[in-house]
């Protein structure tokens, strides 16, 4: 199944995608977070055809929502009203932590590092998304 992963962030939006055979996630592009955001989400799913979304949900280190949570949870209502696809949640603790770590060995200054880190945690949330997928029976 293809899949577009979201790490929303209240400046900036990470998307990623998969494969329909789900062995290859790719960071897809960064869009600013705006009025506008949840329409480019839709226009991206509808153009690269994706049969799902996962939404990374920031918990708490101890598994609890927080108010960052109830911020996604809220985005992704306004989502579900556009868009016509079935919505996953994956916990997203440390990705950001894990994304940031990918992109060490590139040597990206700070700031292009920055531009691309929200693209890679949503890879990172996919990725684990789809291997817990396949763990389970």
């Amino acid at each position: 199944m293809k899949y577009l992963a979201i790490d929303y962030g209240t400046k900036r939006i990470g998307l990623a995608i998969c494969d329909r055979d789900e062995t290859i996630v790719s960071p897809h592009s960064i869009i600013e977070c705006d009025s506008r955001a949840v329409e480019r989400i839709t226009h991206t799913a509808r153009l690269e055809q994706v049969e799902a979304l996962v939404v990374g949900l920031p918990l708490n280190m101890d598994g609890t929502e927080g108010p960052q949570a109830k911020i996604v949870r809220q985005f992704t209502e306004e989502l579900k009203g556009l868009i016509d696809l079935p919505i996953y949640f994956q916990d997203e603790r440390l990705t950001s932590f894990a994304a940031d770590h990918k992109l060490t060995p590139a040597e990206l200054t700070g700031k292009k590092k920055k531009k691309r880190l929200d693209a890679v945690a949503a890879a990172t949330i996919l990725e684990a998304f789809i291997e817990n997928k396949q763990n389970q029976p």
